[in-house]
Parts: C-alpha cells; sequence; structure tokens
C-alpha cells in the first residue's frame, strides 16, 4: 500500500513525514519569543489568526544551530495545538510504499526518540520522524 510523505531536510539528513500530519507548510513572517519556555521553543507566530508555538527542529534533537536565519516550517497541530517545525528545507510530496522498517543504523539518541522507522523512497532511505516526538523530545531527553 502507498501513502503519501513530505520529505524535509534537517542537519543535512533526509526525513520523512507523513503528509496526514502536515496541516500545511509556510514561511514564517514574524516570530515573538516567550520569555521561559524551553531551549527548543523559539517562540509563537501567527498563521491565519492562530497562534503557531514555533519549534527548532534542530534544536529538538539537540543538533548544532543552523548558521543562518530560517523560515520553512510545517505546521501540525497535536491536542488541538498547533505547532510550526523549522526545518531546514523541505523538498517535496513522494507518494511510496508505506511500510515502515526499524533502524538499522546507529543514531544519536535524540533521533532515535523521534523516529518510527525508516521509509524506502525513490532516491533511497529516509528516516521517518513522528513529530509529537520533536516537541517534546528535549524533556524526555533531561529525564
Amino acid at each position: 500500500m502507498t501513502a503519501l510523505f513530505l520529505i524535509v531536510d534537517i542537519a543535512d539528513e533526509r526525513v520523512a513525514i507523513p503528509a496526514s500530519d502536515v496541516q500545511s507548510v509556510v514561511e514564517l513572517e514574524g516570530l515573538t519569543p516567550v520569555p521561559g519556555s524551553a531551549p527548543h521553543i523559539l517562540g509563537l507566530s501567527a498563521l491565519r489568526s492562530r497562534v503557531l508555538t514555533v519549534v527548532d527542529c534542530r534544536r529538538a534533537l539537540s543538533l548544532a544551530p543552523h548558521d543562518e536565519a530560517r523560515r520553512e516550517a510545517i505546521v501540525v497541530s497535536i491536542s488541538g495545538h498547533l505547532y510550526a517545525l523549522l526545518v531546514d528545507r523541505v523538498d517535496d510530496v513522494v507518494e511510496i510504499d508505506d511500510t515502515v522498517s526499524p533502524v538499522s543504523t546507529v543514531l544519536g539518541s535524540a533521533w532515535v526518540h523521534a523516529a518510527r522507522g525508516v521509509v524506502s523512497t525513490g532516491e533511497g532511505v529516509c528516516l521517518l520522524l513522528d513529530p509529537a516526538a520533536l516537541i517534546d523530545a528535549p524533556s524526555r531527553q533531561a529525564a
């Protein structure tokens, strides 16, 4: 069986997110910092009069920060709240076999918590990410 996946880049890693988890792909216009928030929460932004919590995927995965400003984000809804997951680059939506295989390589601890497995695309294998795990990954790492 096939399904649609959004392919994005995070720290030179091609990753897949089920398109069914994605509400939209946007370029963030403004960002309002939130004092006291977790390090991976960059702040708040607005999309069509709705508030988005902006999550830096690199920080959520304990990776080195990007050296230039990024604005491309994936909007997801988790438990009724909207999040904008800031990524390095949005690549494409592809229809691929939805068979999820286990990860066969050693991943860093943050990637392990966020990865559901791997999926095969026409251009190779991609990690399949769980958007909810990106949002709470830093709290699980600290535990």
